[in-house]
């Protein structure tokens, strides 16, 4: 079963449930798949979907942080669930010994000597680690490896 599947059933045991919420965040995701689908005309893959869902969890911890900011503690709440319920579908987070030697491998590929370097390695990691790390995580760790 592919991941669209998966979802589109997940979003049906959520409306026999009557789980409203869940049933929302599964819907919202449904849409931004159908939406790219439809822009691109392209059926999406599942690490397409994968990086759906990468970056609406982003945009989640993002409002969690301004919501939190702002002291509203209820919408922050509401997008945490929305969080848990996202993450569902992501892929085993990497360890930070996968990271590292991830990068090193990437290094020695791209014969990276230093800073200037360091796109041809983000390059390589990020299609190794897409939906398993925090790009920005791992362009630090780039970075400190390349002397920076």
């Amino acid at each position: 079963m592919n991941l669209r599947s998966r979802i589109t059933e997940d979003m049906k045991a959520a409306m026999r449930a009557r789980e409203t919420a869940r049933l929302g965040a599964l819907r919202l995701l449904l849409s931004a798949m159908k939406q790219r689908e439809v822009d691109e005309r392209i059926e999406l893959d599942d690490a397409q979907v994968i990086a759906i869902v990468d970056k609406m969890l982003k945009q989640r911890r993002d409002s969690i942080a301004q919501y939190e900011a702002a002291g509203r503690q209820d919408l922050a709440d509401a997008e945490h669930f929305e969080v848990s319920v996202l993450q569902i579908y992501m892929p085993v987070a990497a360890t930070s010994e996968e990271i590292d030697a991830s990068i090193r491998a990437a290094i020695d590929a791209s014969g990276a000597k230093d800073i200037k370097d360091m796109g041809k390695v983000m390059a390589q990691v990020k299609s190794a680690l897409a939906g398993r790390a925090d790009m920005a995580q791992v362009s630090a760790r780039i970075k400190s490896m390349l002397g920076a």
